[in-house]
């Protein structure tokens, strides 16, 4: 069974730019199914419920070397968007370019 090692994105609700600490979960062993009895989703593997989180990615690698689980690191992508700095005040100024529409 392998494991994922990877820094999770932030959420849509977060302005900060934070650091997120890196995760290791591990890849499903066997598929889901539909329980029949209350139709909800199962699953028999254990190890799918199990969420390590750890402060460096060295730590995270170290770990899954010294219980001898195969992984694989999943660098984060770069942030290259450049954020504009707008205030609330440059919707009232004289010089906007758009109609004010309400």
């Amino acid at each position: 069974m392998t494991a994922r090692i990877f820094r999770p994105a932030p959420s849509a609700t977060q302005s900060a730019p934070g650091e997120k600490p890196w995760v290791l979960i591990y890849d499903r062993a066997s598929p889901r199914e539909i329980e029949p009895l209350m139709g909800w989703t199962s699953s028999s593997d254990m190890k799918s419920q199990i969420k390590l989180r750890f402060d460096t990615k060295e730590e995270a690698i170290d770990y899954a070397k010294r219980n001898g689980v195969a992984y694989r690191v999943e660098e984060p992508r770069p942030n290259n968007a450049s954020r504009r700095i707008v205030s609330y005040s440059d919707n009232f100024k004289t010089s906007r370019i758009g109609q004010w529409t309400h």
